[in-house]
Order: structure tokens, then C-alpha cells, then sequence
């Protein structure tokens, strides 16, 4: 071996010993897709998706206070939000705005009609 690393012969070997345990690849077998795109028949492209869950959260407004203001607070207290009465709650998936909608009363419970899509870019569609 060179003082300062491996000589030419040194690493000619190397080279050499390398090529004699090489393999040649294969082409990758895959089974044919069905018309639809899927392999499972779905026609969705995000059929494989279809059963992931998704944490959906209905934002009423928003609020900014100090920690003076929030260890005040207490049974009674009222916290006035950014939004005014009647005005679109936000509807968020897994904390990204993807709608706009107003408030319903379903039974007992309350509920959200759609009536705003957001695109991913941030601006208003339908």
C-alpha cells in the first residue's frame, strides 16, 4: 500500500474483485393493471386511500388573549371570538382548511353544511 492511499495495482484489484461478484439485474415482474388503474377494482385513484381516517375539526373563531386573561377565566366566563353570528365556521382536515359551511342542527347534535371548497392553494372554490 502507497504511503498516502492505494496504489494503481491496488486498485485495479479492487475493481477486479468487485466485477467477479457482481450480478446482473432482472427486470421487475408486476402484475397488469385493470382498466380502472387499480389492482383491487376501484375505479378512485384513491381507492387504497379510501379507509385512512381523518381528524375533522369545525373552527367557530379564534381568540388572542394574554395568560393573565386565560388563569382569570373560569365557570361563566365568556370569551368573544373573531368571527360575527351567522358568519362561515372553517372546516379542517387533519389541521388544513379544506372548507367553509354554516352551522345546523341535526337532532340533538350539531353538524356543518358545506357551502365553500377550498383548494389546496388557499383560494375559494364552488
Amino acid at each position: 500500500m502507497a504511503k498516502h492511499g492505494l496504489t494503481q495495482e491496488e486498485i485495479a484489484a479492487l475493481f477486479a474483485q468487485a466485477r467477479q461478484g457482481e450480478q446482473k439485474p432482472e427486470a421487475a415482474a408486476f402484475p397488469d393493471l385493470n382498466p380502472e388503474g387499480s389492482a383491487q377494482g376501484d375505479p378512485s385513484p384513491l381507492g387504497l386511500l379510501a379507509d385512512v381516517e381523518l381528524e375533522l375539526t369545525v373552527e367557530l373563531g379564534q381568540s388572542r388573549r394574554s395568560l393573565r386573561e386565560i388563569l382569570a377565566m373560569g365557570p361563566g366566563s365568556v370569551l368573544e371570538l373573531d368571527k360575527h353570528a351567522g358568519e362561515a365556521v372553517d372546516l379542517l382536515v387533519n389541521g388544513q382548511l379544506v372548507a367553509r359551511g354554516e352551522v345546523v342542527v341535526i337532532g340533538e347534535n350539531y353538524g356543518i353544511r358545506i357551502t365553500e371548497l377550498i383548494n389546496p392553494e388557499g383560494s375559494a372554490g364552488r
